[in-house]
C-alpha cells in the first residue's frame, strides 16, 4: 500500500504567498502547472517538497527556457502529465492516469475517459474576480483525492 501527498499550484506570477509553504508542508511532491514569474518562486517551492514545473505563456524570460512545456512524472505507480494549457494537450505519453494543468486561473477536477484532469487554480495576484486556490491530492493505492483550497 503506497500513499503520496503532491501540493499543485499554478499561474503564481511571480507572487508565492506565505499559506503556500504551510499547506504544502508535509508533501511528498510538489507540481507546478506554469505562470510561475520568478525563478525564486521554484526555489522556495524545492525548500518544502521536491518541485517539477513546467512553462507557461508568461515565462518569457531567459531562467524559464530551463522548463520543459511539458513533464512526465512517475509516482508509485501512478503516471502524471503537467502542462500549463490543457487546450494545447497532446495525446499524453504512456498510460497517464492524471493530467495536472493551470493556465484558466479556475479550479477543476474531472476524470474522463479513466483520466483525471486536476486545475489548482490561480495562486498569485488575484485576477478575473476569481478565488486565490491550490491543492493538495492524495494518492493511495487507486484513490485519487484532491481537496482545493483558498488563500487569502
Amino acid at each position: 500500500m503506497s500513499q503520496f501527498t503532491i501540493g499543485l499550484i499554478s499561474d503564481t506570477h511571480g507572487l508565492l504567498r506565505p499559506e503556500v509553504c504551510t499547506h504544502f508542508k508535509g508533501c511528498d511532491l510538489i507540481l507546478h502547472a506554469g505562470d510561475v514569474g520568478k525563478p525564486e518562486i521554484l526555489d522556495e517551492l524545492e525548500k518544502i517538497a521536491p518541485t517539477t514545473a513546467v512553462r507557461g505563456n508568461v515565462d518569457t524570460e531567459r531562467w524559464a527556457q530551463r522548463l520543459r512545456l511539458t513533464e512526465q512524472v512517475e509516482v508509485g505507480n501512478w503516471s502524471i502529465h503537467v502542462l500549463h494549457d490543457v487546450n494545447r494537450l497532446k495525446t499524453p505519453k504512456g498510460n497517464t492516469d492524471i493530467i495536472v494543468y493551470g493556465h484558466s486561473h479556475r479550479f477543476a477536477v474531472k476524470k474522463e475517459d479513466g483520466i483525471w484532469y486536476v486545475n489548482p487554480g490561480s495562486a498569485g495576484p488575484r485576477r478575473f474576480l476569481l478565488p486565490v486556490t491550490i491543492a493538495i491530492m492524495n494518492l493511495k493505492d487507486a484513490q485519487v483525492q484532491v481537496e482545493k483550497i483558498k488563500l487569502k
